[in-house]
């Protein structure tokens, strides 16, 4: 007992010790970019700070998937230092979040619009209203707005032509450059730029939001025709697409936690941000409605196949039990976000059908397969006895079926059914990767606005936790019934 007692008393004292030493620590300052030596360097996946750092051996980098993690990495003290655009964190925000930028990068970098290649005619266009922008000062005058706080320019009245809308491909969501406003409306500098440019050609656009690795895919596919994300035009990324003319100039910024500062916001403030303020408790409810349309459809989709499924398995003719067998390697050796972007970018990409359709569909072939397997063992486990008495008694062999076989297999099969369907409803969180808004990417979306995980990541956990309670409730009760 006393032995637990003084490993209880050691426990409590380095966590004191800890504590103490943490707050002890002085804010990082930095002089120079060779100062990152011996620190961890957050950055988001994939972009120009990522392939810069990680070729260093002497800088440790935390690869995040967005820069709202790559900030939140800085707060928590999983990084020292968060990289990146210096427009990504305007100065209130930054007094917000506790944090501060203690170096600006000596390099300047030109900053474009992603266009597919080959796409020659749509790129010229481009580049001839950014030409007439720059010479006219509405190009200066729509940046100084946004990074300077200036009066906004009134926008043209576009005349369209009734040529399809521009699709443009959004990967940040962060003011000043790119974030979603009241009513879901995208607003900041590259949106204001592409919907002037759309104007000037007669054209409509519409705004989707992908991460950087899933809108170069699309804009290789046809499926976008531009991507805005502050981009910087390197060697590497011209070889995947082409760029319009440079629009804008950045200068990377380095932000370290202020230790003599903190959170400036309260529990109820950072409710208040995540939900009330630009109506975002609305990005919520639509991604609620996408998810459980996608879910419903894909259970009955999927439902209805696997019965063909289980009816294939059960098959007498060898040929289609080897056939439905290769279907079942197939979807069991293929990661079910590998086979969405096929199917989304692939399959279907000049089909015209909704990215909601596509991922129904994917689900639902996953779906089938599960679902076919547990209605082929139920079956399978009711004695052919049962069988053999029902048809004895006179029954056809489809009421022997559906009133002796079925409601036996369906006790014994449903509990695991149960579990499919809640299996399939949290598989449903990858189809952001196809610009769907479901709760997940609503997170996303939120927490890249606010720079906090904790309230739009908490609201999803019981929104997921809910649906699934419902989904086990229905069928059970159908159970119940049985």
């Amino acid at each position: 007992m006393n032995t637990r007692k003084l490993l209880f008393a050691l426990c409590i004292a380095t966590v004191c010790v800890l504590s103490c030493r943490q707050s002890d620590k002085k804010t990082i300052e930095l002089s120079s970019d060779a100062d990152l030596s011996g620190l961890t360097v957050s950055c988001s996946a994939g972009n120009y700070y990522d392939t810069k750092y990680t070729k260093r051996e002497d800088v440790n980098v935390f690869s995040a998937s967005s820069d709202a993690d790559a900030i939140q990495a800085v707060r928590q003290g999983l990084a020292d230092v968060f990289v990146s655009d210096e427009v990504m964190l305007p100065t209130d925000k930054l007094r917000e979040l506790g944090m501060k930028k203690v170096l600006r990068g000596e390099d300047a970098f030109d900053v474009a619009f992603g266009v597919r290649k080959g796409n020659d005619e749509l790129r010229l266009a481009l580049n001839e209203f950014i030409a007439a922008a720059k010479a006219d000062g509405t190009l200066d005058g729509v940046i100084s707005h946004w990074i300077d706080g200036a009066p906004a320019i009134s926008l043209p009245q576009p005349v369209l032509t009734g040529a399809a809308p521009i699709r443009c491909v959004l990967c940040i969501n962060v003011v000043p450059v790119a974030f979603v406003g009241e009513g879901g409306r995208w607003n900041g500098m590259d949106p204001e730029i592409i919907r002037r440019f759309a104007a000037s050609i007669g054209r409509d656009v519409e705004y989707v939001f992908q991460d950087l690795g899933s809108a170069i895919i699309g804009l290789q596919t046809g499926k976008a025709d531009i991507i805005a994300a502050c981009l910087y035009v390197t060697e590497e990324r011209q070889k995947s697409i082409d760029f319009s003319d440079p629009y804008y100039m950045c200068r990377a910024g380095y932000f370290v936690k202020d230790k003599d500062a903190g959170s400036t916001l309260s529990l109820g403030e950072r409710i208040r941000m995540s939900l009330v303020t630009e109506k975002r408790w609305k990005l919520i409810t639509d991604g609620l409605l996408s998810t459980v349309v996608i879910t419903l459809f894909s259970i009955l989709l999927g439902t209805l196949l696997g019965a063909g499924v289980c009816a294939l398995k059960r098959s007498r003719r060898k040929w289609v039990r080897s056939a439905i067998e290769v279907y079942g390697a197939f979807i069991q050796g293929t990661p079910m976000l590998v086979l969405l972007l096929i199917m989304f970018y692939v399959v279907f990409a000049q089909s015209g059908l909704s990215a909601i359709v596509v991922a129904i569909i994917t689900f639902a072939l996953f779906f089938a397969w599960t679902s076919g397997g547990i209605f082929d063992s139920s079956i399978s486990s009711v004695p052919k006895g049962q069988t053999e008495a029902g048809l004895s008694l006179g029954f056809t062999p489809l009421k022997t079926f559906t009133g002796i076989v079925f409601p036996q297999a369906l006790k014994k099969g449903l509990p695991l059914y149960t579990g499919e369907c809640i299996s399939l409803l949290k598989s449903t969180s990858i189809v952001g990767y196809i610009a769907i808004v479901d709760l997940t990417r609503a997170s996303d979306l939120i927490r890249s606005r606010t720079f906090d995980a904790l309230i739009p990541l908490l609201i999803i956990t019981v929104a997921y936790f809910l649906l699934a309670w419902i989904i086990r409730l229905i069928l059970n009760l159908l159970l119940a019934k049985k």
